[in-house]
């Protein structure tokens, strides 16, 4: 069994696309993931697979469109990825809460920082399948629009840190049990 952590796209945010952690904590077992937590009902879990990485997320997805009635976009990561998207950030002295890791399926574009619009001191960076963006004084009045990231889903360092702390206790759990 590996480790794995599910980012899911548009959930609980602004009233669209509610999902109880509950649902989805039940949706991850019936797909046979062990070991479940969700983390804040923003659409977070980590838990432990078999499969690879592809196998997981067309599993969870596969559960999330038959519950919803549409498709739900989910990232995963593993416990290792989570933990180098925390070391890789590029803005290591800014406020956890206003620094975010956009994750994506697939490296960004080269050129996804020259696509950009509506930036007003936000400062941003490419990660391996990140993209990095500060927001300075806050995300509530940022007219950011960052096409590379459309399909993507954006959490902030604090919850980064928390989601790579859960699946690494989730990992010495496996190997104790």
């Amino acid at each position: 069994m590996t480790g794995y952590v599910a980012l899911l796209r548009a959930v609980n945010v602004g009233g669209t696309g509610k999902l109880p952690m509950t649902e989805l904590k039940a949706m991850c077992e019936a797909a046979g993931f062990g070991q479940v937590r969700t983390y804040i009902a923003s659409g977070n879990v980590v838990f432990d697979a078999s499969g690879d990485e592809a196998q997981v997320q067309a599993a969870l997805e596969a559960k999330l469109e038959a519950y919803a009635g549409k498709k739900v976009g989910v990232l995963v990561r593993t416990p290792a990825e989570m933990k180098a998207v925390l070391a890789g950030n590029p803005f290591p002295d800014k406020a956890p809460n206003r620094t975010v890791a956009i994750f994506l399926d697939t490296a960004p574009p080269p050129d996804a920082l020259d696509k950009i619009s509506g930036q007003n001191g936000e400062e941003l960076r490419l990660g391996r399948r990140e993209i990095y963006v500060h927001y300075g004084e806050g995300m509530a009045d940022s007219k950011l629009k960052i096409p590379a990231a459309a399909a993507g889903t954006a959490r902030n360092m604090n919850t980064i840190a928390k989601l790579a702390a859960v699946a690494d206790d989730l990992g010495r759990s496996s190997a104790g049990a």
